[in-house]
């Protein structure tokens, strides 16, 4: 377990740092600049009435010890979740279900942040209290996925692109006055694809307009280019692929004048594909992963936020730790979905006794991250259910 000390010198934001009912979408702290070198070398002075509360927010989300609840699923995603425990999918089955994730007593101890879908950020739980609210008595920051999903990309090879920019800033003022403090936009990349020189540079230039148009209305943004599990390649394919994806990104960021501490990452772990004869252990994979990271990352981001991918809950959670078994220049932890769920979601099978059962499966696999987060996860008494892997060739969100 994460010690009390840790937890208590991280800088959290203050549950009055949540401003609601608001008649101005803009009530960010004073202005302030900051001086970003542009690639021809001159400097640009960027302003930003959010700057402080940017990087306060993501140092808060990237506190020792804790990590981020991915329950962004759209409607349709839920929708594949529930039936798989025999629900129907209706609004009242996925509020039951938000409900029983962010009112898990205790989830703040191991958890920072909670990314989640627009209908969740204006939800109740089931008795009637804002999830929001719910999330920031915890002192969870709550989150928001703002992209509208991939569509195929023209003149790629069977590629795709993540559409959302329009009325972006808009919306994202919107989310803000309703309590959200980060946003996660998720693109793809395939190596068995590719990857295409067209679809890295498109999902590099999307990432980054959508990071400046997150930040310039008071959201940290989370940089997800997903590299996907699927195909049969090794593991310094991946790699290869990878430093080419994150130099794309990094440069854009840059050309988009992005605050570089006011971001977090969400990159996939540097691992085979999963049709790979070769299996990789932890500790190659967190080899490769913090090779990727120091060639790619620059010390100024606060956070790397792992996903999951559809390895399995242990799996992810081995290579978690693999990867703190020294310090990092960041917070190296997790942002999952599945990897945090899937045994919790099972447990429950949408009966209402089954609740607290449920919420215990998710605290100790909370647990368990918190303490990969920290280095100190040891494997030791993990349920069969919580081996198995969740890879699904071609999965669709």
């Amino acid at each position: 377990m994460a010690s009390a000390s840790l937890l208590k010198s991280s800088p959290v934001i203050d549950k009055s740092d949540f401003v609601k009912g608001q008649t101005s979408l803009r009530f960010g702290p004073a202005s302030s600049a900051r001086c970003i070198p542009n690639v021809s070398g001159s400097s640009l002075v960027v302003k930003s009435s959010y700057a402080d509360e940017l990087v306060k927010t993501a140092k808060t989300i990237a506190s020792p010890g804790r990590g981020i609840l991915a329950m962004d699923e759209s409607n349709a995603t839920c929708g594949k979740r529930l039936a798989s425990i025999g629900l129907e999918n209706t609004e009242a089955n996925r509020q039951a279900y938000r409900t029983l994730l962010v009112s898990v007593p205790g989830l703040g101890e191991y958890i920072s942040g909670a990314i989640l879908f627009e209908e969740t950020l204006y939800q109740s739980t089931v008795d009637g209290r804002k999830i929001v609210d719910v999330l920031i008595e915890q002192n969870i920051v709550p989150g928001i996925k703002v992209d509208k999903g991939l569509v195929p990309l023209t003149g790629s090879n069977n590629e795709s692109w993540c559409q959302g920019l329009d009325g972006l800033a808009s919306r994202s003022a919107a989310y803000y006055q309703q309590g959200a403090r980060f946003a996660k936009w998720r693109t793809v990349v395939s190596i068995p694809n590719g990857p295409s020189a067209l679809a890295m540079k498109e999902a590099a230039w999307g990432l980054a307009r959508y990071a400046a148009i997150s930040q310039d209305n008071g959201l940290v943004p989370i940089v997800e280019p997903e590299i996907l599990l699927d195909g049969e390649h090794g593991i310094d394919r991946t790699f290869e692929v990878a430093q080419k994806v994150w130099a794309e990104v990094f440069f854009y960021l840059a050309e988009n004048n992005v605050m570089f501490e006011g971001i977090l990452l969400k990159p996939s772990m540097v691992t085979p594909g999963a049709e790979c004869k070769d299996k990789a252990t932890p500790q190659q994979v967190a080899d490769y992963t913090l090779k990727l990271l120091h060639r790619r990352i620059p010390p100024a981001v606060p956070g790397i936020m792992f996903l999951s991918g559809g390895q399995s809950e242990v799996e992810a959670t081995l290579n978690l730790n693999a990867m703190n078994q020294a310090p990092n220049p960041w917070h190296v932890s997790f942002s999952y979905a599945r990897a945090l769920q899937n045994t919790c979601l099972k447990t429950w099978g949408g009966r209402p006794e089954n609740v607290t059962a449920a919420q215990e499966v998710l605290l100790i696999r909370a647990k368990a991250n918190s303490l990969a987060q920290l280095g100190k996860y040891t494997g030791e008494g993990e349920s069969e259910e919580a081996k198995k892997g969740m890879f699904v060739k071609g999965y669709v969100y």
